[in-house]
């Protein structure tokens, strides 16, 4: 466990991060700012009965009711800094109080992810050698996680609750850690009705809760002991999801509106990608689509009048044809998806390393990682933002194993670098560029003395593509807009960075299946 003295660095850690969070009040926001505020004067003056009906605006209710819920709990506080920015029908409103007010909701709010990195730090082994605490795995994951350079920008200058929403998540891992599974399990459910993204990784926690606890005994090479199921405990874990999803929808079924509730979380009419492309694999299969169809129209084997123009490259949300390789429909992502994750899903419930092996915690959240990287890699319509799904779990396996350290450093500087066309503007880029290179530079330097004498951690090859970044940096962020394709081709910036970086995340989902599948040293307890 954590040492004791955790009680003096860790309250100036998260001190120092939330007064920085503090200097980015007036700062650029996106249009997400504007999302938040809507959603507030939806919860706040109008009926229950119209929250998921209600679309004077564009930025409509989408999120589960639990997340609407706590809108309208910040708007009865919010109406105390500016009570014009809880009517539905001032649009685009933007006020100093209203911008101070959903800052510092954003910035209190993360005190449910401070106290889930805690609890998280609690859960890492010591090394039985006393080293010095800048050196301690526990400081080192504190850092990971309260200075990560994406949830920093995207929650405190693009704007968004995720801080929040992954202190939940932090907090049903480190129960689950702690073999307190009723508890982690009634977390992810909440977790499940805050934001539905989480579903990414509910096939993890399925299989590892089944496995684990509804399953108490196995055999001697790790498989399932079949008669050990207790049925209460299945029983306990379907009434604690089944309760949380009662409370969350509950009203709306009884009101009639569950199936327009759904058609507001799973809107499967605004396309395979995003308006900016998420690293992925979809943005290998839309390039090489794109070439097909440029080589095909050299070859006098296409007709270019008769190609979709520009469909997936106009920055836009919709949805789209592919002109040469078969166009990709929401049930092909999910078939692709499930694929994707069911070696790992399986290697859970029967490999040798079971719930309750040497490997078994580890397993879980590397099962976990694969569940979210699986879905953000073949998803449909992912947004870039997603890819903290897998990045901030990863820190906890990152401070306890020489191979996932080496995955984490290769995910955390293509993932955060993929994330750098959110903020665009000018004033915030010298704040952007220093965050990331700070929070990179300790990445590196930390995990390498952490895991000192255990060999390195990237191979050559793996080091020249992350020094490649730094040629797409350049180019994308000041050569292009000073270039007179900037007019011509305002897309390819953006699909440059996509692309390079999906080679980073699709190598980084190969290795965490490595890592599962061959384990090469016994890890750490956590």
């Amino acid at each position: 466990m954590a040492a004791a003295d955790s009680r003096t660095w860790f309250p100036a850690l998260a001190l120092g991060v939330s007064l920085l969070k503090c200097l980015f009040i007036n700062a650029y926001h996106s249009t997400d700012f504007e999302v938040h505020r809507n959603w507030l004067a939806i919860t706040h003056s109008l009926p229950v009965s119209r929250w998921y009906h209600e679309n004077s605006s564009v930025w409509t209710l989408d999120y589960p009711p639990l997340f609407a819920w706590f809108q309208w709990s910040l708007s009865h506080v919010a109406q105390h800094f500016d009570s014009n920015m809880l009517r539905v029908e001032n649009l685009d409103y933007v006020s100093p109080g209203a911008v101070l007010f959903q800052r510092l909701s954003v910035v209190f709010t993360d005190g449910v992810f401070i106290y889930g990195a805690r609890e998280c730090c609690r859960c890492v082994q010591e090394p039985k050698e006393q080293r010095d605490v800048l050196s301690r795995p526990s400081f080192v994951l504190a850092v990971l996680l309260l200075w990560n350079f994406g949830l920093l920008v995207v929650d405190h200058l693009h704007f968004q609750y995720n801080g929040f929403l992954f202190g939940v998540l932090l907090l049903s891992l480190a129960k689950h850690l702690q073999h307190r599974h009723l508890q982690g399990a009634l977390l992810f459910s909440i977790l499940l009705n805050l934001k539905h993204i989480y579903l990414y990784m509910a096939p993890a926690y399925g299989v590892y809760l089944l496995r684990s606890y509804c399953f108490t005994q196995d055999h001697r090479d790790g498989s399932v002991g079949w008669r050990s199921f207790r049925p209460l405990r299945l029983l306990a874990l379907g009434s604690i999801v089944t309760s949380v999803c009662a409370l969350s929808f509950g009203p709306f079924i009884a009101m009639g509106q569950l199936p327009q509730v759904l058609s507001r979380l799973f809107p499967f009419k605004r396309g395979l990608c995003h308006a900016y492309w998420a690293p992925n694999f979809w943005s290998l299969y839309n390039v090489l689509d794109k070439s097909l169809a440029s080589l095909g129209v050299r070859l006098n084997l296409l007709e270019e009048a008769e190609l979709p123009r520009a469909s997936m490259t106009g920055g836009l949300v919709q949805e789209f044809n592919h002109a040469v390789l078969p166009s990709v429909t929401p049930s092909v992502t999910l078939v692709c998806s499930l694929l994707s994750i069911l070696p790992a899903l399986l290697s859970l419930w029967g490999g040798p390393w079971g719930p309750r092996g040497p490997w078994g915690p580890p397993a879980f959240l590397r099962v976990l990682l694969i569940c979210s990287l699986g879905s953000f890699l073949f998803g449909w319509h992912v947004h870039e933002k997603a890819v903290l799904l897998a990045i901030l779990p990863l820190s906890i396996l990152a401070v306890q194993n020489r191979e996932d350290a080496g995955t984490f450093l290769v995910l955390t500087t293509t993932g955060h670098y993929s994330l750098f066309p959110l903020i665009f503007t000018p004033a915030e880029f010298p704040i952007k560029v220093l965050l990331m290179l700070m929070f990179t530079i300790y990445s590196f330097t930390a995990l390498r003395k952490l895991h000192s004498g255990q060999g390195r951690l990237l191979c050559p090859l793996e080091s020249a593509y992350l020094l490649g970044l730094i040629a797409v940096a350049i180019t994308c962020e000041v050569v292009f807009p000073l270039s007179p394709w900037q007019q011509r081709l305002p897309f390819l910036p953006l699909l440059v960075t996509s692309v390079y970086c999906s080679v980073g995340v699709c190598h980084s989902f190969l290795r965490l299946y490595v890592s599962l599948l061959r384990p090469q040293e016994k890890p750490k307890q956590l």
